[in-house]
């Protein structure tokens, strides 16, 4: 577990951030990571219009893609939690009929009783944790038996390195998200099969470099008339993800769907 020092400081940086990051809704690759998302949920969630689903961060939900949103226009009932105050205030704001039920969080101890979802969607949220063992436990504890967890972490065998960029710009100071570490598939099955998870599918999401992308945002965020270079640049990755889907297994986020056993 890591000392109440460093958890009380993890939950001042993401009070910050919810403060203070900018949005990046209407970026090229925000729309991108958005029908990435779209269809793992498609594909993975059964019945996801009566789905009960619980979301580890809101963060998307206040500053990206808009996700959980997108999943409660489908029919679905929508929870979520985050550690950061400011971003649970502004995601229950952002569902104009009141559809979200958020809560202030750590995602390593959830408030809700076992069993009580149908599905729990994680996406790049456990890999800011020195512990993320104990938030893949918490989750398959909320989790119903046969209920599906598609979970999403940093690809350490990224073809474009980002793991290495990112690693980079947290040593300098300058990564906006944080402590954050990247696992190999295989690594990241074991963790969740230890946790009493079957594992039933395996794909990624967002094949595309990371400074590209990161690129993208910063010009999105800071200077919008050049992001249209960077949003040209997004385009061929968008077309391969459409029609070369084995690309998608490289993508810079592990997509790892898991069943609750029995």
């Amino acid at each position: 577990m890591v000392p109440d020092s460093l958890s009380a400081a993890y939950r001042r940086f993401w009070q910050q951030v919810g403060e203070t990051f900018p949005d990046l809704g209407g970026a090229a690759s925000t729309a991108y990571y958005l029908a990435n998302e779209k269809r793992l949920l498609s594909e993975h969630v059964p019945d996801l219009a009566r789905c009960r689903m619980m979301k580890t961060d809101l963060w998307d939900e206040v500053k990206n893609t808009r996700i959980l949103q997108w999943a409660h226009a489908q029919g679905a009932s929508v929870y979520g939690v985050d550690i950061s105050e400011p971003t649970v205030r502004q995601a229950r704001a952002a569902f104009a009929d009141g559809g979200l039920r958020g809560a202030v969080s750590d995602v390593r101890s959830l408030p809700f009783r076992d069993g009580c979802f149908d599905a729990v969607y994680s996406m790049g949220t456990i890999e800011h944790f020195h512990d993320p063992e104990t938030a893949v436990r918490e989750i398959h504890r909320v989790l119903r038996p046969g209920g599906r967890v598609v979970i999403g972490v940093p690809n350490r065998l990224d073809p474009f390195l980002r793991p290495l960029l990112a690693y980079t710009l947290q040593k300098v100071g300058l990564y906006g998200y944080g402590y954050e570490r990247s696992f190999s598939r295989g690594a990241f099955r074991r963790m969740l099969q230890d946790a009493g998870f079957d594992v039933v599918a395996e794909t990624a999401i967002l094949f595309v470099p990371g400074w590209l992308r990161m690129a993208d945002l910063a010009l999105h965020s800071y200077a919008r008339p050049l992001a249209r270079l960077t949003g040209a640049a997004v385009k061929p990755f968008v077309w391969l993800d459409a029609h070369v889907p084995a690309v998608r297994r490289h993508g810079y986020l592990l997509a790892t769907v898991g069943v609750r056993r029995a």
